[in-house]
């Protein structure tokens, strides 16, 4: 990942947890609704600098290729 992908992730978790500690969140739905939440702060950051600087913060740094099969070591 970019030194930029690495930033927005971090705000998305960073933003989700203090969205959930502030709802005093429990459970997987009420999280869920704090993930969605803290996730549209670092998408709309991200969506301002791209449109700031004409340049995409998404790398294909961050793909991998897909990986070989294993052989089944049961043989």
């Amino acid at each position: 990942m970019s030194e930029a992908e690495l930033i927005f992730t971090a705000l998305a978790e960073l933003s989700t947890r203090q969205i959930a500690e502030t709802e005093m969140a429990k459970g997987v739905k009420q999280n869920a609704i704090a993930g969605k939440k803290g996730g549209k702060i670092a998408k709309d950051a991200r969506l301002a600098l791209e449109q700031k600087t004409g340049k995409k913060v998404i790398t294909n740094e961050n793909f991998l290729p897909p990986s070989k099969s294993k052989k089944d070591i049961r043989k």
